[in-house]
């Protein structure tokens, strides 16, 4: 896809993934440090030619599903968004005014109130725009955000087919693309020192295709061997075949690639896979079929299954941060994504000298990879009195954007099944 960037950038270049609750070196889950009241950077020099266009205050925009089936995920995203703003200004804010934030509901998919909600947004002169959860209700936004010239970072949409919506530019995202999972899987299954025999189940649908494909292409760079291809659909009933397969090719580990949108077969083809011996470690699901099965399944029957979740889980010191702003979430699933999003829609700000949203989205990029590494605000704010090429590296991981606004490498977590078919965070790394 070809995205084309606001003309002040630096360097020229063109859902819901749980109910909720690979491998470079594990990367341990941080916490933002208190940030100290700095004087904004006065060395770096504006980009010539370029003029702000910005009010001098930069106001974010959140779009999060607030009413409907996926309420459940505002409060933790809203709050990670309070707590990097609160930093920010405890900081100095942006040149020396305070960040504001204005929430709107982003709804459901059935329904227009994104539209609508966006259109408030705009008319509260917003910035940027974190949010919305839902990869459909994205997909809907980034034309909004193409005409209103703000840009989109999206804390919690995984779609891997985003990334063929032309957005001008104009949408980003923290979280890892759905098929990237393919990178993680590779490396945690064959990066050992004993040759891997993996058979790949997948469902044969656009998340599917993307997520096997992708696997293929990085397992190749392994000393292991695909011993078993194989596609089901939504409707699927019969894994007779399947089964077949798997027995006459005896693989050391199966991974089954399905979505929530087909429940049904997914559970069928865990069922099957399961009783016909792989079991235990010998089975890994993916992200959009991790989830807890305890009502699904007789006790035991997933115990020390694996699984994958793009994402990180937060620290209790972070925890305690949103808790600061927030104390009664008990959930914190696309928190550190979303507070990853505003401190780079600030850095972006910094470094273009304008608050305005086609400065920001031109900014993105070049502060999120590249440069002088920096772990917080503070610290970024430290790097920028003497360059304006800085590298933040969040919360979340790496955070690197690629020209398309993927995130690449990406953060993942593995999980573990108890004997009660629930999933348990073990570990986790940076992947891609």
């Amino acid at each position: 896809m070809t995205r084309f960037r606001a003309p002040q950038r630096l360097v020229a270049v063109a859902t819901i993934a749980v109910a909720l609750a690979a491998c470079s070196s594990p990367v341990p889950t941080a916490a933002p440090t208190a940030a100290p009241t700095y004087d904004q950077p006065s060395t770096p020099t504006p980009t010539p030619d370029v003029i702000p266009s910005g009010d001098g205050v930069l106001t974010v925009g959140t779009l999060f599903p607030t009413s409907g089936t996926f309420s459940f995920l505002a409060a933790a995203q809203a709050a990670g968004v309070a707590a990097a703003v609160k930093e920010i200004n405890a900081a100095g804010g942006i040149s020396g005014e305070d960040v504001v934030i204005v929430g709107a509901n982003s709804g459901e998919a059935n329904k227009t109130t994104l539209e609508s909600s966006f259109k408030t947004l705009v008319s509260k002169d917003v910035d940027v725009v974190i949010g919305p959860s839902s990869s459909v209700l994205a997909q809907r936004a980034i034309p909004l955000a193409i005409d209103a010239k703000i840009p989109v970072i999206s804390p919690a949409a995984t779609l891997s087919s985003l990334d063929e919506v032309f957005d001008d530019g104009y949408f980003f995202r923290t979280i890892p693309a759905y098929d990237q999972q393919g990178h993680a899987l590779a490396e945690v299954l064959a990066g050992g020192v004993v040759r891997q025999r993996i058979a790949f189940v997948y469902i044969a649908d656009a998340q599917g295709v993307a997520l096997h494909d992708t696997f293929v292409e990085a397992l190749a760079g392994f000393d292991a061997e695909l011993v078993a291809d194989e596609v089901f659909t939504s409707s699927t009933t019969n894994f007779d075949s399947i089964i077949s397969s798997l027995k006459a090719a005896a693989p050391d580990v199966v991974v089954i690639g399905s979505t929530y949108d087909a429940q049904k077969a997914t559970k069928a083809a865990i069922e099957k896979v399961s009783a016909a011996g792989y079991k235990g470690s010998k089975l890994w699901l993916t992200s959009l079929n991790t989830g807890d099965y305890s009502q699904a399944f007789k006790n035991g029957t997933l115990k020390s299954v694996r699984g994958v979740i793009e994402g990180v889980q937060p620290s209790k010191a972070f925890i305690a941060t949103l808790k600061a702003t927030n104390s009664k979430l008990t959930s914190y699933r696309y928190s550190v994504e979303a507070y990853d999003a505003t401190m780079l829609a600030a850095l972006a700000a910094i470094v273009a000298r304008d608050d305005a949203g086609e400065a920001i989205a031109g900014s993105l990029y070049d502060v999120s990879k590249g440069g002088v590494k920096c772990l917080s605000f503070a610290e970024c704010l430290e790097v920028l009195k003497t360059t304006n090429d800085i590298d933040y590296d969040g919360v979340s991981g790496p955070v690197n954007f690629t020209p398309d606004g993927n995130i690449e490498p990406g953060y993942w977590g593995y999980y573990t099944y108890d004997g009660e078919n629930k999933f348990v965070f073990t570990s986790g790394s940076v992947a891609g």
